[in-house]
């Protein structure tokens, strides 16, 4: 071990592995195969094992008071529990016929003082042999050392799983951004504190939960396999299923599915659901992602905006213990009331253009023209367009703290209701933090008239620009015949508010294996991956 170790700068990972795979070798004719170990009986996590000997050794410390045999008389005292403990090697430092290696398990590391008197020189000499990066049992007692660090002591030690590569970086840190995105079990070996990224996106997980169930929600699962692509914006994935001889399509979302549940008589749903939309990747989209999406009978989008601060608030004073969160640099006071504007006002205020002075398209096309506002639309844009494309000129990138834009054009809104006022815009909101939109809601369309004539008009527009598989879900426009309640619906990203809340630059940071291009042996990757 200490010779591969000081080989390191001219030993490349290949010839590294090839003496691994040696003394493994070595070691199954001996009859020590590592691999045939079926269990081990541990006791003790690391982290648990340092709070049992601090708080013994409080309690000896206090009894003894200045008496230093009493003092000895209770450490050897604790000194009598044996200790099991478990995990992979990731240092080791050697004193002569003793040596100290750090053991870390999924809790804590631990230093283990191993001496050839205490285990025997045949068990040592095999232990000597060993590498960083084997995975060990470790039968003990546990001792403050010299240095004041708490310790097991070892009276046995056992190989349970041979490493037959060596840790990257000389065993200080996986740093390659892409290697740990691509090898997430390296990073989180050799970077233990990514995995804490992961234990609170659990712990938002169940907070979610938590609070949606306590609301009366009642959690459900729908299809992620689809008969048909619906004429929604996102590109689908698409696969073949041989029995049934046809395509299907990877869900882009579970709203309609949700909502024929309402139909039938539910009156509070939700889904933790993975979408999956063949589309662009940045640091806030990856292919596939997780949403939770929500339906209630018998409110509105304004019910949706109280459910949605609320829930947000719960959720970080629980998972982070404030209301305050620091974003990249930036605080987000998510305790704090919402900012609430309409999209119209939001236009006026941070571009300085009144909604309320186009009286036609052309003039709206005309303000878009003079203040340099690209609409894709072009010479079809109506005010509705305008409006949506000054929008994303000039007010997203402004809205830092906590902010529900509502009220948007019905052009953008195929599944929202109308206001009944003012037929121009529906009853939708989306929330943003650190102008990025984190949510989307809607007083939920339910007149299956209106909604077959938008679906209509979404899959002609997807047909002019050359997809034909798209269609009308007829088996939807059916449910709302049967009747649909009005209903408040919302759905949110949980990836991004896992970034938010674990303060991630990437939507890479918070997922365990996010979607990468493979790079083939001894291929270079060809593609530059944001």
């Amino acid at each position: 071990m200490q010779e591969e170790q000081n080989t390191q700068e001219t030993i490349d990972s290949t010839n590294y592995r090839q003496i691994r795979l040696d003394k493994l070798n070595a070691m199954k004719a001996e009859g020590c195969d590592p691999f045939t170990r079926t269990s081990y009986p541990v006791n003790f996590k690391n982290a648990q094992l340092r709070v049992f000997y601090e708080q013994e050794e409080c309690k000896v410390m206090e009894a003894a008071g200045e008496d230093e045999e009493q003092k000895k008389a209770g450490l050897d005292r604790i000194a009598e529990t044996t200790v099991r403990i478990a995990g992979r090697i990731m240092s080791w430092r050697k004193m002569g016929k003793a040596h100290f290696i750090d053991v870390r398990d999924d809790s804590d590391r631990m230093q283990v003082y191993v001496r050839m008197n205490d285990i025997g020189k045949e068990e040592f000499e095999a232990f000597r042999k060993w590498d960083i990066g084997d995975i060990i049992g470790v039968e003990g007692y546990v001792f403050r050392t010299m240095k004041g660090e708490i310790s097991v002591h070892a009276r046995s030690v056992t190989l349970l799983s041979k490493s037959l590569l060596p840790l990257p970086e000389k065993w200080h840190g996986l740093k390659d951004q892409d290697m740990r995105y691509r090898q997430r079990y390296l990073d989180l070996i050799c970077n233990p504190q990514v995995k804490d990224t992961f234990i609170k996106r659990s712990q938002i997980m169940r907070e979610i939960r938590s609070y949606l169930d306590g609301a009366g929600y009642v959690e459900v699962d729908t299809p992620v396999l689809l008969p048909i692509e619906i004429g929604a914006a996102a590109k689908p994935f698409v696969t073949h299923h041989n029995t049934l001889h046809m395509d299907m399509y990877l869900r882009i979302e579970t709203e309609l599915n949700l909502k024929r549940l309402i139909v039938g008589g539910f009156d509070k749903v939700y889904e933790v659901g993975r979408i999956f939309r063949n589309e662009g990747m940045d640091p806030s989209h990856n292919p596939e992602f997780t949403t939770v999406e929500m339906y209630q009978a018998y409110t509105d989008y304004k019910g949706m905006m109280d459910l949605i601060e609320n829930m947000y608030r719960t959720i970080t004073l629980n998972v982070c213990g404030t209301d305050t969160v620091t974003y990249q640099g930036t605080e987000i006071a998510i305790g704090k009331p919402w900012k609430r504007m309409t999209m119209a006002e939001a236009v006026k205020e941070y571009a300085g253009v009144d909604y309320n002075n186009w009286v036609t398209d052309e003039d709206a096309r005309a303000c878009a023209k003079e203040k340099g506002v690209t609409v894709e639309e072009g010479k079809n844009a109506t005010k509705g367009h305008v409006l949506i494309a000054f929008f994303d000129a000039f007010v997203e990138e402004k809205l830092i703290q906590p902010t529900i834009i509502y009220d948007y054009p019905v052009e953008n809104s195929p599944l929202a209701k109308r206001k009944p006022d003012d037929p121009a815009f529906t009853e939708r909101f989306e929330y943003f933090m650190y102008a990025r939109e984190m949510g989307n809601a809607f007083s939920e369309l339910n007149d299956p008239i209106d909604q077959k004539e938008r679906f209509e008009r979404q899959v002609a527009a997807k047909r002019a620009q050359g997809n034909t598989n798209c269609e009308v879900d007829e088996d939807y426009v059916t449910a709302l015949e049967y009747g649909l309640p009005p209903t408040g619906g919302l759905g949110f990203g949980v990836d991004r508010l896992v970034m938010l809340l674990t303060d991630s630059p990437s939507i890479r940071d918070v997922l365990l294996f996010p979607t990468m291009k493979p790079v083939r042996q001894g291929q270079q990757e060809t593609e530059n991956e944001t």
